[in-house]
């Protein structure tokens, strides 16, 4: 995640044309290190994020208010008494530091207009939001003594400096003489651009190498002069975006979701969807939403994906275990010969015989047969047809458990695959259920009464050509899409032999072209197990011919004569109508 000074100075930028001459209306302090600043500037109301989180520092303008706590804490408190009717005079960051200080202008008790700032330090761990008075220190989200840093404190009545812990230069001040100063190192070509100058990032860097022609793994001491001058070019030509403001605020997706963000466009990252955007502020609320949703998802089914997760390795180890006995009884058929044989020729058998050659006459060639010579031909004939009768009996019985054991661990992985379509509660609620009505784990839900609890909705998707796309995300809503929902005309889609959602595309009595087969294809293969693979086989059909087995496991389908496709899991072109919730 680039949040380097390259996007603090299009931040910058944005809160100094929109909050400039403003006034903060109300301050608000709804998680201990985060602020929301409502600011009245002419017409307009904005409001200001602020997070000194050390794992999620942010700063950003935003629409949410927030909830306040019932009592405001000490800091905000103070922010209110000094500064609630201030006017923002200006918005600066130092050098391409990581750092956004609100110049705040604002009349003290006595009525004389005195000048404060408000500095958003995004540094990390680190972070912090700091109120100044001149160079002095008035107070601080984060209180830092000098047992915590050996470096600064950050205490009322301190001194407010910026530590340069770091030894790295402006790049907006370099020129091409420091800059040519760098080629002397070892590392590659990226990381002297990251490593000695202040605000740019290892993606910030990549894209930099990537826009001079070069290739970034390129040690910085193998350059020639031109290659060098290449470089410089493509590094004073961003440079120059940042003096002139011309940004072009940004996200990379791997299909829907979000990887990196810029305050530039990444052209380097061709392997991702890029999504532009009007704002920066945009862009990181945008990015942290998508993110912080995926996190939060991934935690609440943390339980669910350990449980699923150890019954799929138990039910593996079981199945593992019954195909290896399955293929002990292979010998079976062996016994059997050898004991019509002994049957046929054994009284030309000498006593105490360690084995016998007789004519097979199955393959009409001879046959050594192996004998216990404390055992007469009869006796030993009698040992081979028991040992036959047991491995038939074995494999009699293996031959079911074995389709069972493997239908279930099929029905366990579709289980993990809808873990990972889902996108809400209700979706984990629902995926609870199967997992209890299946007896894996004990059942809440209601017994002998009707089940009031919501439903979760498929994904609907709006392919180019207008047709309507639906998308199961477990094993009872892909039943019910297929089988209640979709009418016989209808497409039926699903990722060949591999656990994934059914995929319905909806006809309505008209022909289907092939740009909409080939993306309702790339949605079966996105949410399906064969999502990270490049391309896979996709099964389609008409309903009507796709036909549930009596005491199938939910979801659990069979169909004949299908088409197939081969599609991709890209599927950037659809637009998501409802069901991401």
């Amino acid at each position: 995640m680039a949040f380097d000074g390259i996007v603090i100075s299009n931040i910058v930028s944005e809160l100094k044309q929109k909050l400039t001459g403003g006034r903060i209306s109300k301050i608000a302090q709804p998680e201990p290190e985060e602020l929301v600043l409502t600011i009245k500037n002419k017409k307009d109301t904005y409001r200001l994020f602020l997070s000194a989180n050390a794992s999620l520092p942010l700063i950003y303008l935003t629409q949410e208010a927030g909830l306040s706590p019932m009592t405001a804490p000490n800091f905000c408190m103070l922010l209110r008494k000094h500064i609630g009717n201030a006017r923002i005079t200006d918005v600066t960051q130092p050098g391409l530091e990581r750092i956004v200080r609100l110049e705040l202008e604002h009349l003290d008790e006595l009525g004389d207009l005195r000048q404060k700032s408000l500095v958003i330090e995004i540094m990390g761990k680190h972070s912090n939001i700091i109120f100044c008075d001149g160079t002095k220190i008035v107070d601080s989200i984060k209180h830092v003594s000098a047992a915590v840093s050996s470096v600064r404190e950050v205490l009322p009545g301190r001194d407010y400096f910026i530590p340069n812990t770091t030894g790295k230069t402006n790049p907006l001040a370099a020129d091409k003489t420091f800059f040519s100063s760098l080629f002397s190192s070892g590392k590659n070509i990226a990381a002297i651009l990251s490593g000695n100058f202040t605000g740019i990032s290892n993606v910030s860097a990549e894209e930099i190498v990537y826009r001079s022609g070069l290739d970034s793994s390129l040690a910085a001491e193998a350059c020639t002069l031109e290659e060098q001058t290449r470089l410089w070019n493509a590094f004073s030509g961003v440079m120059d975006l940042i003096r002139t403001q011309q940004f072009s605020p940004c996200i990379a997706y791997d299909n829907n979701e979000p990887k990196e963000f810029s305050a530039f466009l990444l052209t380097g990252l061709t392997e991702y969807r890029l999504q532009t955007f009007d704002s920066i502020s945009e862009v990181l609320y945008t990015y942290y939403n998508s993110r912080s949703a995926i996190a939060r998802m991934r935690q609440k089914s943390a339980d669910l994906r350990h449980l699923v997760q150890n019954l799929i390795e138990r039910t593996a180890k079981k199945a593992d275990l019954q195909r290896r006995q399955l293929s002990d009884t292979d010998k079976r058929e062996k016994y059997r010969i050898y004991g019509e044989l002994l049957n046929a020729y054994g009284y030309d058998c000498p006593p105490d015989a360690k084995s016998y050659e007789v004519f097979n006459y199955y393959t009409d060639q001879m046959m050594t047969i192996p004998l216990d010579p404390t055992m007469t031909a009869k006796e030993n004939a009698q040992k081979y047809f028991e040992r036959y009768n047991k491995l038939k009996r074995t494999f009699e019985a293996l031959s079911t458990l074995t389709v069972e054991t493997e239908n279930e661990l099929a029905h366990l992985e579709s289980i993990m695959t809808s873990i990972d379509i889902a996108a809400s509660d209700i979706d984990l609620d629902e995926i609870r259920r199967e997992l209890g009505e299946s007896g894996y784990i004990k059942s809440h839900g209601p017994k002998g009464r009707k089940d009031n609890r919501r439903k979760c909705v498929p994904y609907h998707y709006l392919s180019s050509d207008g047709f309507d796309i639906y998308v199961g995300k477990n094993n009872y809503q892909n039943e019910e899409l297929t089988f209640k929902f979709a009418q016989g005309n209808d497409i039926w889609m699903h990722a060949k032999k591999t656990p994934g959602s059914h995929v319905i595309i909806q006809t309505n009595g008209r022909e289907v072209p092939d740009r909409t087969y080939e993306e309702a294809g790339s949605l079966a293969v996105y949410y399906s197990k064969a999502k990270t693979a490049p391309k896979a086989e996709v099964d389609y059909i008409e309903r009507k011919f796709v036909k549930k087995p009596a005491g199938a496991k939910p979801g659990f389908v069979i169909y004949h004569t299908n088409y197939s496709l081969v599609a991709s899991p890209d599927i950037s072109s659809l637009k998501l109508i409802s069901g991401g919730e």
